[in-house]
């Protein structure tokens, strides 16, 4: 089960994580999860490119450490990286010594300021101990394009419904999520360009 929309009075309960960014410049941050991947990553880039869009992309560890020129090739494309752990572990179902050295190892090839929890899922206690070391990211909007049970333009429709000035949006450069991506990605940055949103990555915060 997961959230597609984190409704507001949800977010006073998470006082540590970053729901969304709010600003004056109709700015929202596009994001990924779980790359860096050989051949998808790379046309990410593209499909950003063509809007002169940045984003930010969470990177698991393992993956960063098997393709390190994408992950080098991101930051020079002037889009943001964050940790995404090193082996994609829920905070809910590990221990916090196990998750914290697991974010650890990520940093060793992920080195920044910018977390978001596998899943969505970290505990109260993780939260506060980590809030002193990273920005902790979650979303607000959620494409749901790894779940094979919505189409495309489902996705499409859940990344854009309630997008506005500040949202954080999540896909995932990833082969599960492949089969909806390469045609959600494209319709989902023209509905943005075309409402006058600004696509930023996340600063450090």
């Amino acid at each position: 089960m997961y959230s597609k929309h984190f409704p507001d009075i949800i977010k006073p309960l998470g006082r540590d994580l970053f729901f969304d960014l709010k600003n004056d410049r109709n700015a929202i941050y596009v994001t990924f999860d779980d790359g860096p991947h050989p051949e998808i990553t790379p046309w990410v880039m593209e499909q950003l490119a063509l809007f002169n869009a940045k984003a930010t992309f969470f990177l698991v560890g393992e993956n960063a450490e098997t393709y390190p020129k994408i992950a080098l090739d991101l930051i020079n494309a002037g889009h943001s990286v964050g940790n995404h752990t090193q082996n994609h572990l829920s905070g809910w179902k590990t221990d916090n010594a196990t998750y914290f050295d697991n974010i650890a190892l990520c940093k060793e090839t992920v080195d920044t300021r910018l977390l978001r929890p596998p899943y969505g899922q970290i505990t109260r206690s993780q939260a506060k101990h980590l809030k002193h070391e990273y920005d902790l990211i979650m979303w607000s909007d959620l494409s749901a394009d790894f779940d094979p049970k919505y189409t495309a333009d489902e996705c499409v429709n859940f990344a854009t419904r309630k997008v506005k000035s500040g949202s954080i949006i999540v896909f995932h450069d990833s082969e599960k999520a492949w089969p909806r991506l390469k045609n959600a990605l494209p319709k989902c940055l023209t509905y943005y360009a075309e409402h006058g949103f600004n696509m930023e990555a996340i600063p450090y915060l």
